[in-house]
């Protein structure tokens, strides 16, 4: 099999698709698969690495920190020249130009579908009304354009499922996967000292930081000995040392490299990953991977990850996100380490890769030798 992968909106809060994405096409090539990966960037270059050969297309800034391919014509150009047997989209809005092209030329295109557009346009808009006409529009020409819709979680389904199955367009639920062993426990701390909450990720709206910061105040009020280390960047920043006040959060801004994340991980009592318009939840892979617990919200697609052996889960609220943290603390630590990490070890991403291959074996055509 030939397979493109083509991740198009790059910018901060891109970080799990590209991780997904990455892992995914390292798979590809682990299984004999010629993968080629187009990705947005300042200038047309090309490069090869161990997972394959990556084309960047020229693509202009949107907003400070963003690239998005707006010139689809450029991306259709390079797969007339790899010739792949199937395409696989990480992205909803400017390639279905790609979905077109698969089909005039017999070759399978594949959505992988990261967001709900409607939570993420209500998270980022704080409205959703006047943008659900526009997002079911949007929905029905994804579903009549691609082949096969992929999913990450149940969760995630619900917005596409009405369309597709109108449209008879199948869509399958394939979970992301955590390495387990960069995320790893790095054994126990000793007895005594304060909760040690953690949260990494974009401090940005759209991923709840607020709640979290909310939840360790909340905590920090009933008097609970309580410490939240926050992990990420974002321009929310100011308002969420705002609202920690005099309650013992510290900010310490972007972690560099993985391996260190994975470390601070390991180093917590308690993950918050509370953000209810979650698809999937790879930080909650990671941490459960490192033996830390985590405390999510009773809806969204990070829910379906934790059990209550590992974590627990609440409405998106500092109350009761509060006594969430306080039944898993409750929990004697090697017991709730030991389930997390169990928990974790189901999503190997193997599992991940293998599940997507079979989707794209489904799909896979000769490509025509002819234009047209």
């Amino acid at each position: 099999m030939r397979i493109v992968q083509l991740a198009n909106f790059v910018g901060p809060t891109s970080g799990g698709m590209k991780t997904a994405v990455e892992a995914i096409g390292a798979g590809y090539v682990r299984h004999g698969v010629e993968r080629l990966l187009v990705v947005p960037g300042a200038r047309d270059d090309r490069w090869s690495t161990e997972h394959g050969d990556v084309v960047q297309v020229r693509a202009p800034r949107v907003g400070d920190h963003y690239r998005l391919i707006v010139e689809p014509w450029r991306v259709l150009d390079v797969l007339e020249s790899f010739g792949p047997t199937s395409v696989e989209v990480h992205d909803k809005t400017t390639l279905l130009p790609v979905a077109r092209w698969a089909r005039r030329r017999q070759v399978g295109a594949v959505l992988f579908s990261h967001e709900r557009m409607s939570d993420m346009m209500a998270m980022r808009t704080r409205r959703d009304a006047s943008a659900k006409v526009s997002i079911a529009l949007l929905n029905r020409v994804l579903v009549r354009s691609f082949d096969q819709v992929v999913v990450t979680s149940d969760f995630a389904r619900e917005e596409l499922a009405p369309a597709a199955g109108a449209a008879g367009c199948p869509v399958v639920t394939v979970p992301l996967g955590v390495d387990l062993e960069r995320f790893r426990a790095r054994g126990h701390r000793r007895p005594g000292g304060p909760v040690r909450l953690v949260l990494a990720g974009r401090l940005s709206r759209e991923k709840s930081p607020h709640l979290a910061v909310a939840t360790a105040v909340e905590l920090h009020r009933r008097g609970v000995d309580v410490r939240l280390d926050v992990y990420g960047t974002g321009p929310h920043l100011d308002e969420l040392q705002a609202l920690a006040g005099s309650a013992p959060v510290t900010f310490h801004g972007h972690v560099a490299g993985r391996d260190e994340l994975a470390a601070r991980l390991a180093a917590a009592d308690v993950a918050l990953s509370v953000c209810p318009s979650e698809t999937f939840g790879l930080a909650v892979l990671e941490a459960l991977a490192c033996g830390t617990p985590v405390v999510t919200a009773d809806v969204g697609g990070a829910r379906e990850l934790v059990h209550e052996s590992c974590g627990a889960w609440a409405a998106p609220d500092p109350v009761a996100l509060a006594d969430a943290v306080q039944r898993v603390v409750a929990v004697p630590v090697r017991t709730r380490r030991r389930a997390a990490r169990q928990r974790a070890e189901r999503y190997p991403w193997s599992t991940t890769v293998d599940q997507m291959l079979s989707v794209h074996r489904a799909w896979a055509r000769p490509r025509l030798t002819t234009a047209g």
